[in-house]
This record gives structure tokens, sequence and C-alpha cells, in this order.
């Protein structure tokens, strides 16, 4: 015979079992949780305490403060990061935004090959964020590259694009807004949501294509030209494959983006506790648009559900 179990032993195995019996949606999210605490939550805690500390990867802590901060107000090649890297996001997202909504307009109409096309044009949005992309786009307007080429069978002589500092910055706004294909499937699906008999209605009084779009489509999608502002401006801060490879923050700091500077003080000088004062910097700087972009909605984003209120 084999010997019983202890009473203790089975009542705590039968609360074990009863445990997970009532939280087995808490088991399912289990791994999930653990990666987050450990992977996403331990480090964004930690940076916030490294913020305040000259944290040298090798050195370790000798002093606690904000010093990190007020240098980084104080220094003028942060301050020109941090102003360039707004004036980037302000140019590259509306564009963006702009030209999704353009081809995504186009593309839900019944034309020939529309699938190719919605293909085509989402294809740039898969591959824009890879390397080999940024170095394809570094050899196309580099000095001797495809563009002065070809601009120099009509007599023109190109600019020096990626060593000048009024062209650089340009250039990796225009790779940024080319990768606009995701923006573009998901105003196409908003679009394809428009009720059919408004434009019918709308036709029957007399109003044209443009009128249509203005009066009924823009304002029909404003949820979703509102989640791709929110989503594209995060991304844009966030900006580093392209200024790192195509011009390594250059000429004189011009394309030197705040996740650039991020990196060099984290990766190259090893002061973690300025890389992550910046990131905070960086992180406050989408909080108070993403706020601003959330108050102002109530002003043109309409939602179909405020009828009835």
């Amino acid at each position: 015979m084999t010997p019983s179990a202890p009473k203790g032993a089975l009542k705590k195995r039968s609360g074990l079992s009863r445990f997970f019996r009532n939280n087995m949606g808490l088991v399912y999210i289990l791994p999930w949780l653990i990666g987050f605490l450990i992977f996403k939550l331990y480090p964004f805690a930690s940076s916030l305490v490294y913020s305040f500390s000259n944290f040298h990867l090798f050195k370790g802590i000798t002093e606690w403060g904000v010093m990190n901060y007020v240098e980084a107000f104080t220094s003028k090649k942060i301050t020109t990061a941090l102003l360039t890297t707004i004036k980037y996001s302000i140019f590259t997202v509306p564009l963006k935004l702009v030209a999704a909504l353009f081809i995504a307009y186009i593309l839900n109409f019944k034309i020939k090959g529309v699938n190719f096309f919605r293909t085509a044009y989402y294809i740039p949005s898969i591959l824009g964020g890879s390397v080999a992309i940024a170095v394809l786009w570094k050899a196309l307007f580099r000095d001797e590259g495809l563009i002065n080429g070809l601009l120099a069978m009509f007599g023109v002589q190109g600019p020096s694009w990626l060593s000048n500092p009024d062209y650089a910055l340009f250039i990796i706004c225009i790779l940024r807004i080319w990768q606009f294909g995701s923006a573009m499937v998901i105003f196409l699906a908003a679009l394809k949501g428009v009720p059919t008999e408004l434009y019918e209605a709308a036709t029957i009084d007399g109003a044209g294509k443009w009128r249509q779009f203005r009066s009924i489509t823009l304002p029909m999608i404003t949820p979703v030209v509102f989640y791709n502002l929110i989503t594209q401006l995060v991304q844009a801060f966030q900006e580093f494959n392209g200024p790192y490879i195509i011009t390594q923050g250059g000429p004189r700091n011009s394309t030197t983006l705040i996740s650039l500077l991020v990196y060099n003080f984290g990766f190259k000088q090893n002061e973690f506790g300025m890389a992550s004062a910046l990131s905070w910097i960086m992180f406050i700087i989408v909080m108070v648009f993403t706020i601003l972009a959330f108050v102002s909605q109530k002003y043109w984003v309409y939602y179909g559900d405020e009828e009835g209120k």
C-alpha cells in the first residue's frame, strides 16, 4: 500500500488548484506579465532613477541630482537636437498623413489592378525602417548618386544633398514620408466604412467629388485621422535608422535627432544617466503633444454616437 499524503499537503494542493481555477485569466497572461515587468516596467522605472544620477557604465554612480536636466536645457547641442526633432516631426507627420489619405482615397475607387497598387504602396512601410533601405537612400542622394545622375542628364548640377545642412534634414524627412503604407491601409479601411447612401444623397443634391470629400468623407473618418496622427507622431519622435545610417547626425548636427543623442550618450560615451534623462525629456514632449491632440479632438473629431447626446 502506498502511504497517503498528509492532510495539510492535500489542503495546500486543493487550495492551489482552486486558485488556478478561479484565476485562469491571470495564468494565461502570466508569461506576458512577467515579460512586461522585467523588460518594460523595470527599465522604465530604473531609467527615471538613473536620469537623476551621473551613472556611467564602468564608473558607476558618483553623484545624484538634476545636473543631467540642467545640462540638457543649457547645452546648445542638446537643445538644437530637441528643436530639430520637433521640426522633423511637425514636417513629416502632416505630409505623411496627407500622402496616405490621398493614395487611399484613389485606391478606394474600383480601378483596374487596384490590388496590385495597394500592395505596391504598402511595401515601403514594411521595408522603410530597415537598414538596407536607409543604405539605398544614402546611395540615391550621394554626390554621385542616382538623383544627381538623372539631374545631370538634363544639364542640372545636383546639390550635395547629404553634406549640405540645408538639404540633409529634408532628405531624411522624405524617407519618412515615403513610408506611408501603414497609415494608408488604415485610411482605406475607414473609407470603406463610410455609408454609400451619403454619397448618393450628395450626388442627387449636385455635390461634386471635392465637396463630397470635404463634407462627407473627411468628417466621417476623423477618428481614424486622429488615431493615425497620434501613432505617427510617436513614431516620428523615435526615428533613428535614417539619421544614423544616412548622415550620422551631420552635417554640422543638422540631422541629429534626440533619439540619436540618446544612443550616442548611452552606447558610445557610456553615460547612461544623461541618456536616461534625454529619454524622459523625449517622453514628456511626446506626452505633451499627445495631450494637446486629445484636448483638441473635441473641436474637429466627429464620433457618430454624439448625435444622441
